[in-house]
């Protein structure tokens, strides 16, 4: 089983991460993608990312009508601050029936290269690639890498910083967001202050 890889902070999840996931679970060779929630960096601690648990929550909530999305907290105990590489390996070590490969946006990629052990990530590792918004055409040097996939998922152009900034202006980012999502936002009053 090949499992994609779709690594955030969603901060919160919005319709924009849903619907790049649920098109390369629909539209590439990936069988299933997991959210893996990054965890709050106990050395930045910034006061509009809400904590670990609330954030995977939020995940959960967005990803329990479809089958292929699921939730991940896999980063939650591993030491801090972390690296791919080491998430890889011990996902790797943990599921050996696994094929685990990245999903990252075209901006990502063109920093590939100042990831710690990126080398070793390419090799043995497929990384799924969708389209970003950019002054131009986005020139990589992995652009002709085998191990480079470039996937024609649609352009989102919502963010959640986007989301944080319109809540606290007390606008109105409900279509943005999984319905449960919101709820669950609105319920707790995040982002409001």
């Amino acid at each position: 089983m090949k499992i994609g890889l779709y690594f955030g902070t969603f901060n919160p999840i919005h319709i924009g991460h849903l619907i790049i996931a649920n098109h390369m679970a629909e539209h590439s060779d990936l069988d299933q993608i997991w959210f893996v929630v990054t965890p709050q960096s106990p050395f930045k601690v910034k006061a509009s990312m809400l904590n670990n648990h609330d954030r995977l929550e939020m995940v959960y909530r967005a990803t329990e009508d479809y089958d292929k999305l699921r939730p991940s907290d896999i980063e939650f105990g591993l030491p801090q601050p972390n690296y791919t590489i080491n998430t890889l390996t011990y996902l790797q070590e943990k599921y050996p029936q696994y094929e685990f490969a990245l999903i990252m946006g075209e901006d990502n990629l063109k920093s590939l290269h100042k990831w710690k052990n990126y080398e070793l990530i390419l090799e043995n590792h497929n990384i799924y690639v969708y389209p970003r918004i950019s002054e131009g055409v986005v020139e990589s040097q992995f652009d002709q890498h085998p191990k480079i996939h470039h996937v024609a998922a649609p352009i989102m152009e919502i963010s959640s910083t986007f989301i944080r900034k319109s809540i606290k202006k007390r606008k109105n980012v409900q279509p943005l967001l999984p319905e449960s999502v919101w709820k669950y936002i609105d319920e707790m009053r995040f982002y409001s202050t």
